[in-house]
């Protein structure tokens, strides 16, 4: 073994970041492997590299017995102590044994040793890499495509996005550049697998808290996140902190925080709302754009009976439901949606004061709910005299 060797595994070293003593141990195994293989030998062996050196010898270790069934494997004491009068039973003797050639096929079977064990440790490294990046987002290129998956490149593992994962209204062609959330890291025999997603809650997460410093800092916290991807998500957000507006901060100047996150996701539409514990204020942010009169909570089944204007039905309910829909499922509540005529209609929603008085009390009563109004048994009775309540208070 020349320097060559030396020179070759440092630069493997710098190259692939493998330790040099894993690139050490993979060579000795490797020609253990090829002197058994090629040189029909049984008995066990070891090989020990000398890198300073340049060396490479092969020993083989006996054990050192009473009486000797395999003498491959077994030397007798007696003959042991020849050796070295220090040996005792049960005591190893190793032999050097190093063939003078291992030959070409040898060497061949060491080097196809050796490229496996280094693109084995190749493999971990790089699993070692991504499985800490779980639920983080990356930059990739596309590389390739196939009837149902998409193929990312992140450097040095090639990323796949299923068809699942997917924004239906986006379409990729090799060497567009993409954010991709990693969702999954899978050991497999041709090395690490690596899923990543475009769907997924967490890359909206993960783009608010990169354009977002006040996320990114804590200081404002993103509560929960109900998304359909490549149309329409909503996002609720809290802060302690009272100098800070938490859905301003999201928003940015003129929405360009907002509309930076929405450009990279192809346009999908993005509400923010302020999360609150009361579930009447939740529920009633979650609705937005849309506004709500009045929210009733059923805690039992986490059910809510929302009323909104007639002319903003519509809106709340959303096309095909899907305000409604991303509503309840940001809020983790129930929402059942009812116009403030039906409401009433329903009895569920109680009609204004002025309404009910009309409806329920005669004249008399409705005046006598005005503050302006004086009986005429006792309009006299103060200051025995009548009392002009529309006088400017001359004579």
């Amino acid at each position: 073994m020349s320097s060559d060797l030396l020179d070759a595994l440092t630069a493997l070293e710098k190259q692939k970041g493998i330790s040099r003593d894993i690139l050490v141990e993979a060579i000795e195994a490797a020609l253990v492997t090829a002197y058994k293989r090629n040189f029909n030998q049984a008995q066990n062996v070891r090989v020990d590299l000398n890198l300073e050196k340049g060396t490479m010898k092969v020993y083989s270790r006996k054990d050192v017995v009473e009486e000797v069934e395999d003498e491959r494997l077994q030397i007798a004491l007696e003959d042991a102590l020849k050796i070295n009068p220090v040996y005792e039973l049960g005591d190893v003797v190793e032999e050097e044994v190093t063939p003078r050639d291992f030959g070409r096929i040898a060497a061949q079977t060491a080097k196809q040793v050796v490229t496996q064990r280094v693109r084995e440790a190749e493999r971990g490294l790089i699993y070692e890499e991504y499985i800490d990046r779980e639920d983080d987002i990356v930059n990739g290129i596309v590389e390739r495509l196939d009837a149902r998956n998409l193929y990312v490149g992140l450097g040095k593992v090639e990323a796949v996005l299923p068809a699942s994962e997917q924004i239906t209204t986006e379409s990729y062609q090799p060497h567009d550049r993409i954010k991709v959330y990693i969702t999954k890291v899978e050991r497999t025999a041709r090395g690490p697998q690596v899923f990543v997603s475009r769907t997924h809650p967490g890359l909206l997460r993960r783009l608010f808290e990169m354009e977002v410093p006040e996320i990114y800092d804590g200081v404002v916290e993103i509560k929960s996140i109900a998304r359909e991807a490549g149309d329409r998500s909503k996002i609720s957000v809290h802060t302690n902190n009272e100098e800070v507006d938490p859905v301003g901060s999201c928003v940015g100047a003129r929405g360009a925080r907002v509309q930076a996150i929405s450009n990279e996701l192809n346009g999908e539409k993005v509400d923010i709302v302020e999360w609150s514990e009361d579930p009447v204020v939740f529920v009633a942010n979650a609705l937005s754009p849309s506004k709500v009169i009045d929210v009733q909570v059923n805690e039992e089944d986490r059910s809510t009976t929302v009323v909104v204007p007639d002319y903003q039905l519509s809106l709340a309910i959303g096309k095909r439901g899907q305000n409604a829909r991303l509503a309840a499922k940001l809020t983790g509540w129930k929402i059942d949606i009812k116009s403030e005529t039906d409401a009433r209609e329903l009895g569920i929603y109680p009609p204004s004061e002025m309404d009910a008085a009309v409806e329920g009390a005669n004249e008399e009563e409705v005046y006598e709910d005005d503050p302006y109004f004086v009986e005429e048994d006792t309009a006299d009775d103060i200051d025995n005299e009548p009392i002009d309540l529309y006088s400017d208070g001359e004579d």
